[in-house]
């Protein structure tokens, strides 16, 4: 399989990876919400859907900004039995990509998310192994251990516990993106951005690396 890698020179480098049998994954993003017209999560998945042309089969959704429509969409998505799950959400003001590693059982305001559900569920995938790839690759990346509460988080969080009572061996990721330019320079507080191109390769190299690793655990 062969990916596109966005460099910090703004130049595309062409590289191989290894083939994996894991041949579906789910990515999902957010639509805009609040004082922001486009969301960089929907912005990059878009992008990515345009240049990818591997050997992996991309579901896509854009799952709305409301706690009990993302959690009916998610379950139902679910269904679908994904072996890989990759979502997709802005942070503002972000200067990194986040790879987050737990969803809490926590909301914004300060309710739970599920009342009889654990604290928190941490991902078992390599993360860290993740973010040092995209680093080597000139995009700014960090793992994170903490979504936030809002639905970013809850998509995290829900993934996990409805794989569980689902009965399902659905591995699932969070992605924080930094805004795009396009959002910035409407933006009167100039938070920093990352190009839509990069966003997108590196969620290119993330599903890649996931889906090797997927496979070896399977193996």
């Amino acid at each position: 399989m062969t990916l596109l890698c966005l460099l910090t020179s703004n130049r595309f480098k062409t590289f191989t990876t290894q083939a994996s049998p894991v041949t579906r994954i789910l990515i999902t993003a957010f639509e805009p919400y609040e004082r922001w017209p486009e969301n960089s999560s929907w912005l990059a998945l878009c992008d990515l859907t345009r240049w990818y042309d591997g050997d992996l089969e991309l579901v896509t959704r854009r799952y709305p900004v409301d706690l009990s429509r993302l959690s009916e969409s998610l379950s139902k998505d679910l269904q679908g039995d994904f072996p890989l799950v990759i979502h997709l959400g802005q942070a503002p003001g972000s200067t990194h990509i986040q790879l987050e590693a737990i969803g809490l059982n926590v909301f914004r305001d300060g309710s739970k998310l599920i009342d009889d559900g654990p604290e928190a569920y941490r991902s078992n995938l390599p993360i860290e192994t993740c973010a040092s790839k995209l680093r080597e690759a000139g995009i700014p990346c960090r793992s994170s251990y903490h979504a936030g509460t809002y639905l970013c988080n809850a998509a995290l969080y829900l993934n996990h516990h409805y794989t569980r009572i689902f009965g399902m061996q659905t591995e699932s990721i969070f992605i924080h993106l930094p805004l795009s330019p396009t959002q910035v320079v409407k933006d009167e507080t100039h938070p920093a951005s990352m190009s839509t191109p990069m966003a997108s390769a590196a969620v290119a190299i993330v599903m890649q690396s996931l889906a090797v690793a997927s496979d070896k655990k399977s193996t």
